[in-house]
């Protein structure tokens, strides 16, 4: 699909992190961007950087884990534009699951669904009728996560769950479009290859009351910030990879019509291999072996 100035992106979890950088790309490229986030401060001010840097920029207070606030961000969105070209479905959440998986709070899987899964699901219904009633090119965009698609990992369980969820729905999507004729694309996005700089630490701040938690969090860390400061008084230097690079990975991937939004990385490749090998043998899950499982 070509990316030309005029077309309209919407994009989930637009406020900062990987949802901003894209937004920021596809004003760069000279598309009319949407942003749609649940945190209204930090919305309104991503929206008015992107103005300021010359671009066509609307704001929506959205909960993806709402189908009503999803539907209005598409009536929003066609009563301002009238057409979407480009849908990323990027919000989501880290649910502060702690411990073994039997002793994990259902609110914990319950708002991880809400938002993770249910988000994605509420975009593509809201959207993609009205992007096939359109008729012209178009491509949507769910955002994954190599913990939970390419290999799990069994110290986030329940942000992993989600996350695979995100990558079948979208293989699902994609035969569905392409069974219809479609001139619409679907993409899964794997951000990476290292860790990144984003507010998913800090999903907490914006934790609806009907998922609270029900015991105090027992992690010393509330911040990425204090994680990070403590690996690096251990010793330990973390790799991160710029959300810009990851924007770049999703413009390019619309381009090529690329299912895999996978950046290159002989890490991520080993950990596709070993899975898929264990599947082939029939053998018990080894990869799986290497962690020390502690809190989650």
């Amino acid at each position: 699909m070509e990316l030309t100035p005029g077309q309209v992106a919407v994009v989930t979890g637009a406020a900062g992190g990987i949802g901003l950088a894209m937004a920021q790309r596809f004003a760069a490229e000279g598309l009319r961007v949407v942003l749609a986030d649940v945190e209204e401060a930090a919305l309104d001010k991503a929206v008015a950087g992107l103005r300021e840097q010359g671009a066509e920029a609307l704001g929506q207070l959205t909960d993806v884990s709402e189908r009503d606030s999803v539907e209005a961000l598409a009536e929003a969105t066609y009563e301002a534009y009238g057409a979407v070209h480009v849908l990323c479905n990027n919000a989501g959440v880290g649910s502060g699951a702690e411990g073994r998986m039997w002793e994990h709070e259902p609110n914990d899987w319950k708002w991880a669904f809400a938002v993770n899964i249910w988000g994605v699901f509420h975009g593509v219904q809201a959207f993609v009728p009205r992007m096939l009633a359109g008729g012209v090119p178009g491509h949507v965009v769910n955002t994954s996560s190599g913990d939970g698609g390419i290999a799990p990992l069994p110290t986030a369980s329940v942000y992993a769950v989600t996350k695979s969820a995100v990558v079948t729905m979208t293989e699902s999507l994609y035969a569905h479009l392409r069974a219809e004729g479609a001139p619409i694309g679907a993409s899964v996005l794997f951000p990476g290859p290292h860790m990144l700089r984003t507010g998913l630490w800090e999903s907490h701040r914006n934790r609806p009351d009907r998922y609270a938690k029900q015991r105090p969090r027992k992690t010393p860390y509330r911040s990425l910030a204090q994680w990070e400061a403590a690996m690096e008084a251990a010793g330990q230097t973390i790799e991160f990879t710029p959300v810009e690079d990851v924007a770049g990975v999703v413009v390019d991937g619309i381009r090529a019509d690329r299912f895999w939004m996978l950046p290159p990385s002989e890490h991520s490749d080993r950990q596709i291999r070993a899975r898929s090998q264990s599947m082939l043998d029939r053998s018990n899950p080894a990869y799986l072996e290497k962690f020390v499982l502690g809190d989650d």
